[in-house]
């Protein structure tokens, strides 16, 4: 596509992102209660009603940042302008913040990690499809090369264990063996051709005998040309309504697709993909030349307008002490750094715009809102505001740190590319003066920043020559915060470098390799329609961890914006992708994983001295190899009252240091804990609160799932040569998770198998045989999983409003009855 589609896309979702902003701000500084009066007038309002408007307003704006999010992700995907590419990054990362704040906001309305609602979904006419929200592949591409480099390194290092072969030799056969295996292939090529020489003579034989029976029959011409011409069109009609049928069932998805089709549609992909590369690469080469602009165009005003930037800065401010002088007969104090220093007194002629002047109250806003959100309100553990919904204030949405963001990207596209004429540059290069304005006002604060340490020295000189003695209000301000602050962290290993800490880690097992898998290989469609019980959707839970972990993991600003969650536990059925979706999440961001499971770490820094350094180790390196994942395996074995005598990985050392450590990474870290546990109502549960701010649980899949899941890996199984019933196989296998599925066709399509699909097609026999010996999820573990999760936080709290909204129903009812009765006696 070219560079006016992405354009054009650019300026339609620039212009709709403006129209719901203004209906966000709009929303956010009016509250719930006079818009709903206003809407119902005379008529009563309940707080049902009340949660319903909420929640429909709140999922609306949610759904229409997710279909804009999206566009934005293709577009600076594809677009090779660098400056454009800039500005389109700053609104999509404010965006998908604000996607991550209206999802917190959900939860706290419905008291469930998934929201629903059919009537908005189908008033915007949306399919399940547009929206899911797509995981950024700037995330990935940005840090390529990062990635690549690590990843050798830990190669290097295993090689050295011996723990991999650096170069696998495949081993050598003598020339007697290759003889008897060309031997062997021989005999068997020719055993063939005698086999089909052999039946084309029987075939030539039983056509003889039946020519000379055909010589008795007396039939006319024409009444054999009429049964030629009924057995012709009754084959032709009957093939067009097989073909007819197969293309339905082909495009509404109940078959796969034949290999001649997955052919072409794999060749049309791979000559995609290739422009597609052929565009990335030219994005490169604009973005090193744009660099390298930046950085000559730096220094030539710095060579060139220093000297003068600076003289003129000293002058204006030694004129505006001379005039306060003048005026006050006294001198003036000077603003500090963090008041914005001789900015905050005035600003040089024509170099303060209206953008300028926006994008200061937006920061300003953007730090109150900040500070807002570190409140329990804002916070993703759900363990600090468990009793938010008693005053309401769970129907109220939470006051925005991205919206301001948004509103700053928005006005700087209105000032400098909407009305922009580029039909000079077809070829989409960078524009130099853009560059040199963007320089020369950064050049100007830094020397600004210069220029004003020299001025405090100088007007401490004046009022020590007036005979007063200079305020100090700064230095009591800068002790008073260090106070405040907390003690840093002692570094057990100062003089050890990076390099070091992160081999003797992956010596040591604690930092390991894990398997690259797509978060979409997480099969499932996400549900539109409101489900029974807490049993989300596979598309439900990708959509879950995008948003509580790709997301704040593969961006900065992302994370400096959304609500904060250090730790998510994952829980479900043995098979049900716990694992899979860890390391989905570990592959969509290129972060590193520590793997800090029991019986990972037995034997390993012994003693409680031991213990403090590999919890400092794993603290300290995460950190520095940001974005970085912490995970612990069978999560509930810390917890757990009473461990198995069978059991000598010693679960239990972890116990008083593991809410530690989590406490301890830093809001700025993009670090994320995730445990995984098949067996949760086993701990300790308040322990396993203290420990971890969210718990998504992961159930068997229904028959969607399966049938979906039965379809797709048929056909990587056996490329596309399979025409069993999908729908008939998901209903057998209704109870077993996608783990067994998978399980039972990688045992039964082996490779000699698969070469026999031809002449022998796949039975539904053979794959229930297997899928037989495999233990499927019990009623009985289900209830177990959904009388643990009533036990959680959020379950708690939707335990009470459900009991809430049952004493409401059965007031009511009595009310009714009680009319009732009365009208009956009168």
């Amino acid at each position: 596509m070219s560079n006016n589609y992405y354009n054009d896309l650019w300026h339609l979702s620039q212009h709709e992102i403006e129209l719901l902003a203004i209906e966000d701000f709009e929303r956010q500084n009016q509250e719930v209660d006079t818009t709903i009066a206003t809407q119902t007038s005379d008529l009563t309002c309940d707080e049902a009603t009340r949660k319903a408007l909420v929640q429909a307003s709140t999922y609306e704006f949610y759904l229409k940042y997710i279909c804009i999010a999206n566009r934005l992700e293709e577009v600076h995907d594809k677009m090779i302008q660098p400056q454009k590419r800039q500005l389109i990054r700053n609104i999509l990362n404010a965006c998908l913040g604000r996607i991550v704040e209206l999802k917190h906001d959900l939860v706290n309305i419905d008291l469930m990690e998934f929201s629903y609602n059919d009537g908005v979904v189908e008033r915007l006419k949306l399919t399940p499809i547009e929206t899911e929200l797509k995981i950024p592949r700037y995330f990935l591409r940005d840090r390529r090369a990062e990635i690549e480099h690590r990843n050798k390194t830990m190669h290097e290092i295993l090689v050295k264990l011996g723990w991999v072969e650096e170069n696998p030799v495949r081993e050598k056969i003598t020339e007697i063996e290759a003889i008897r295996l060309i031997q062997m292939h021989e005999r068997a090529r020719q055993g063939r051709l005698r086999a089909h020489f052999m039946k084309e003579i029987r075939m030539l034989k039983e056509k003889g005998k039946c020519e000379e029976k055909d010589k008795d029959r007396n039939d006319s011409g024409l009444v054999a040309a009429l049964k030629i011409q009924k057995i012709w069109r009754g084959h032709t009609d009957r093939r067009k309504t097989r073909r007819r049928k197969l293309d339905e069932m082909i495009l509404i998805g109940m078959l796969p697709p034949p290999a001649t089709v997955v052919k072409a549609r794999a060749e049309k992909a791979n000559a995609l993909n290739q422009i597609y590369e052929r565009r990335y690469a030219t994005q490169d080469a604009f973005k090193q030349k744009f660099e390298a602009t930046l950085e000559l165009v730096r220094e030539e005003i710095r060579t060139k307008h220093g000297a003068n930037m600076t003289e003129d800065i000293a002058d204006e401010i030694r004129a505006w002490i001379k005039d306060y002088y003048d005026k006050t007969g006294k001198l003036p104090d000077f603003p500090s750094e963090d008041q914005g220093g001789s900015l905050h007194i005035f600003s040089r002629p024509g170099t303060e715009s209206e953008m300028s002047r926006s994008s200061a109250r937006s920061s300003k806003e953007s730090r109150k809102t900040k500070d807002k959100s570190k409140s329990p309100a804002r916070s993703g553990d759900l363990n600090v505001n468990e009793n938010q919904d008693e005053d309401g204030n769970g129907l109220q949405p939470a006051q925005s740190v991205c919206l301001p963001d948004i509103r700053v990207e928005i006005e700087r596209f209105n000032e400098i590319w909407r009305e922009k004429d580029e039909t000079g540059n077809l070829l989409q290069h960078q524009y130099d003066d853009m560059i040199y304005a963007e320089k020369y006002d950064e050049v100007e604060k830094e020397f600004r920043r210069v220029v004003d340490d020299v001025m405090r020295q100088e007007l401490e000189l004046l009022q020590t020559a007036i005979g007063k003695k200079a305020k100090k209000n700064n230095k009591k301000a800068r002790r008073s915060g260090k106070k405040n602050k907390k003690k840093k962290e002692k570094d057990l290993t100062p003089d050890r470098t990076t390099e070091s800490l992160y081999e003797e880690l992956v010596t040591n097992g604690i930092i390991r390799k894990y398997p690259e898998i797509r978060l979409s290989q997480f099969l499932g469609d996400k549900a539109l329609t409101t489900r029974s019980g807490i049993n989300p959707s596979p598309g439900d839970i990708r959509q879950l961890l995008i948003e509580y972990c790709i997301l704040p993991l593969g961006s900065e600003q992302i994370h400096n914006t959304c609500p904060l969650i250090r730790s998510v536990l994952f829980t479900g059925p043995k098979g049900s992708g716990k694992k899979a979706l860890l390391h989905a999440i570990c592959t969509e961001v290129g972060a590193v994983l520590f793997d800090l499971t029991p019986a990972n770490i037995v034997g390993k820094y012994p003693g409680k001295s031991g213990l403090i350094m590999l919890i400092h180790l794993v603290l300290k390196v995460s950190r520095l190899l940001q974005p970085a994942v912490i995970f612990m395996d069978d999560a509930e074995k810390p917890f757990m009252k009473k461990i198995p005598k069978t059991d000598r990985t010693d679960p239990k050392r972890l116990k008083k240091d593991l809410p530690k450590l989590i406490r301890n990474i830093a809001p700025e870290d993009r670090v994320l804990f995730i445990g995984t546990s098949s067996l949760p109502w086993e701990a300790d549960q308040k322990l396993l609160q203290q420990t971890y701010n969210r718990f998504i649980y992961i159930p068997r899949p229904d028959y969607g799932a399966l049938s979906h899941a039965w379809k797709t890996l048929l056909c990587e199984y056996s490329g596309g040569l399979s025409n069993l019933d999908c729908s008939v196989m998901a209903k057998i296998s209704d109870g077993y998770t996608i783990g067994s599925v998978n399980a039972t066709l990688k045992e039964v399509l082996t490779c000699k198998r698969k070469l026999q699909l031809r002449s022998q097609p796949l039975t539904h026999a053979e794959l229930i045989n297997v899928l037989c010996t495999r233990d499927p999820v019990y009623r009985e573990e289900e209830e177990a999983f959904e009388s643990w999760w009533t036990k959680t936080p959020l379950g708690r709290r939707r335990q009470k409003l459900l009991e809430m909204e049952e004493e409401a129903r059965l007031e009511e009812q009595a009310q009714a009855a009680k009319q009732g009765n009365g009208k009956k006696k009168v």
